[in-house]
């Protein structure tokens, strides 16, 4: 019961890791995870499923790099409940190429979700949580946005990004009571990886010194203990969770 009474937002939880982030929220007791996605289905799908188990969570269509949808979710939930205690921003697509073929939409799109994203989100609970004096804030990277990898210039740009704004918002907000902290996954067994060939993901094996990937209920821990109160002193962290991974 790690997370009883408070209230949580998790974007990109209509599946994958953020799916199973939402699962593990409820299951610690959370008081309601707000399952957000732009995938209806998806985020149908996700709260039925922790509906099921017993949870409490409410359903968003939220695109986030719209500023309109991720007010209404806020103000519903505020209206509701009166608070938000975690943001949890896990939203990211990736749509690699190498430099010399990345056309500029395709560097805009990852920039706009998986940063701007991160920023608009964080930007509607902040006031909230400045004048409740306490609250967490989760930032999704990647091994990629510490290390860098082939092909992912615009992806390793977003993710490098969310760390120097998590890296800030430590500094700027800790004197209120609320924590910023980021988790850098490797690579995990998601439905991304469905149609990638089996050569690639034994390759991908074999730069994990565990020897496997992980799964997104290893990603899902690791947020729910970053906020729990057990986490209450660490802010500006940045927590690799790739099973020491080699880019």
């Amino acid at each position: 019961m790690r997370l009883k009474d408070k209230v949580c937002i998790i974007t990109g939880s209509g599946k994958g890791i953020g799916a199973a982030a939402a699962k593990k929220f409820a299951e610690e007791k959370a008081k309601v995870v707000a399952v957000c996605d732009i995938d209806t289905e998806a985020v149908e799908k996700t709260v039925k499923e922790i509906k099921e188990a017993g949870g409490e969570a409410i359903g968003f269509e939220v695109d986030v790099t719209d500023k309109d949808d991720i007010q209404d979710m806020v103000d519903c939930l505020m209206d509701k409940y009166g608070k938000v205690d975690v943001l949890v921003n896990n939203a990211g697509i990736i749509m690699d190429a190498q430099l010399h073929k990345m056309d500029e939409d395709r560097y805009d799109k990852v920039i706009d979700i998986n940063l701007k994203g991160t920023y608009l989100c964080t930007k509607a609970v902040v006031d909230i949580m400045r004048e409740q004096e306490s609250g967490s804030i989760i930032n999704t990277s990647s091994i990629v946005g510490i290390y860098g990898n082939f092909g992912q210039t615009n992806y390793a740009a977003s993710k490098f990004g969310v760390v120097g704004m998590a890296k800030s918002w430590a500094k700027e907000l800790g004197r209120k009571g609320i924590r910023a902290n980021v988790v850098c996954p490797g690579f995990i067994a998601t439905s991304i990886l469905d149609d990638m060939p089996e050569k690639v993901i034994k390759s991908m094996e074999k730069k994990v010194s565990l020897g496997r990937l992980g799964e997104p209920e290893e990603i899902a821990n690791v947020y729910a203990f970053l906020a729990s109160d057990e986490s209450s002193y660490i802010t500006g962290a940045v927590i690799d969770v790739s099973g020491d991974t080699t880019l």
